[in-house]
């Protein structure tokens, strides 16, 4: 039977949903070994508590930690209380690093790779001073480090804020990258993603951005592990990576031009840590051992079929991308609902959601596609859809 799905313009249109998934291979695998590989991971929400806009988060620990296994089984790194994770988008400081102690700890346990974001989110609103921002970067780097887990310093809206130029922005990370046990990743999420990060290392150019950037790499390199860059643009990637000091990593975030900047060139590839590979496991496991057999080509022929979902994911307001995601690991199976920190879950429209699992089911992304079908009639059916 076919599914009646909304169109943007208020019509349905008829989808029949596919009767098999995909064949992956089975996920007891080690993990890629050309490139390094995190997932930023979703946050599932205990839907019996109040996880409405502005209350205290309330995670279900249970499932949220069995997606992170999930992630693990198919060789992936988990990012964790990242962007995905709706840092900054309702989960609050408290949360997070709970989360961080939990994941940390599982990963242990499991022997999964994993690395947990550090930022400022603590802090009260309104302006902040330098003293202050530095003041929280040092207590979340604390508590990634007493765990075990190597640190992500997350863009600030803080220090976006109150930094009068690249100068300041050198002078903070400087002292934090002294101060860091382990390598840390340094992480540049553009304004797409979030509005108040606009002008980030001092400038709203991003060749002078990036430079700013680079400079605070190369002043302690052996402290970077790498550089996340999170702008959607492929080309200010590239030449990013390849002003990076030797044995930096840069770790693309773009989830609109992946598989390109996976793959690289005769100069050099991109790293990965990516909020679309939270849905995208087992696809994307399945391509990067086709880039470890030396197959570049066939990598992207793998990788690139999930381009539509990703840009549909990801299409502005960027920062709602979270929404779709989640949606996909309940359709999935993942968990046992659509809900989301902070009601986040009515961030996207029907119509958004309906192509979303149109996307999904094509690429047999659904362990048990007559399960999504089921769980997007009963969607449906919630919205008062006929079909």
């Amino acid at each position: 039977m076919s599914l009646l799905l909304p169109d943007a313009d208020g019509g349905l249109r008829p989808y029949r949903p596919r009767l098999h998934p995909m064949e992956f291979p089975a996920p007891d695998r080690p993990g890629p070994r050309s490139r390094t590989v995190f997932a930023a991971a979703h946050t599932v929400a205990d839907p019996r508590a109040a996880n409405g806009p502005g209350s205290p988060a309330v995670v279900d620990w249970d499932a949220t930690l069995a997606f992170r296994r999930h992630l693990w089984s198919y060789g992936l790194g988990v990012a964790e209380a990242m962007d995905t994770a709706q840092r900054g988008a309702g989960l609050d400081w408290p949360a997070a690093a709970e989360l961080i102690r939990r994941s940390a700890a599982e990963a242990a346990a499991v022997g999964g790779q994993i690395v947990c974001g550090v930022g400022t989110d603590q802090l009260p609103p309104g302006p902040a001073t330098l003293d202050a921002v530095y003041a929280a970067y040092v207590e979340q780097l604390a508590t990634v480090e007493e765990c075990g887990a190597r640190a992500v310093l997350l863009a600030s809206r803080a220090l976006a804020a109150v930094a009068r130029g690249p100068e300041d922005y050198a002078a903070l990370y400087g002292e934090l990258l002294r101060q860091a046990r382990e390598p840390v990743v340094l992480h540049w999420l553009g304004p797409m993603f979030d509005p108040a990060l606009r002008g980030y290392w001092g400038s709203d150019d991003p060749e002078a951005a990036a430079a700013a950037l680079v400079e605070i790499v190369a002043a302690r390199p052996t402290a970077v592990d790498g550089v996340k860059v999170s702008l959607l643009d492929p080309a200010l990637e590239v030449a990013l990576r390849r002003r990076l000091p030797t044995g930096v990593r840069c770790y693309t975030g773009d989830d609109f031009h992946y598989p390109e900047l996976i793959a690289g060139d005769e100069k050099g590839f991109s790293d990965a840590l990516l909020g679309v590979l939270d849905p995208l496991a087992p696809l994307a496991a399945d391509a990067l051992r086709r880039l470890d057999a030396g197959d570049p080509a066939g990598f992207r022929t793998a990788l690139e079929p999930a381009l539509p979902l990703s840009r549909h994911l990801f299409e502005p307001p960027t920062h709602h991308y979270k929404t779709g995601v989640v949606l996909l690991a309940w359709l999935a199976g993942h968990q046992r609902h659509f809900s989301m920190i902070g009601g986040m879950q009515s961030a996207r429209s029907l119509p958004h959601l309906a192509r979303t699992y149109e996307l999904a089911d094509a690429l047999g992304l659904f362990p048990d596609p007559q399960s999504a079908e089921a769980r997007m009639r009963a969607l449906l059916d919630v919205y008062g859809v006929e079909g």
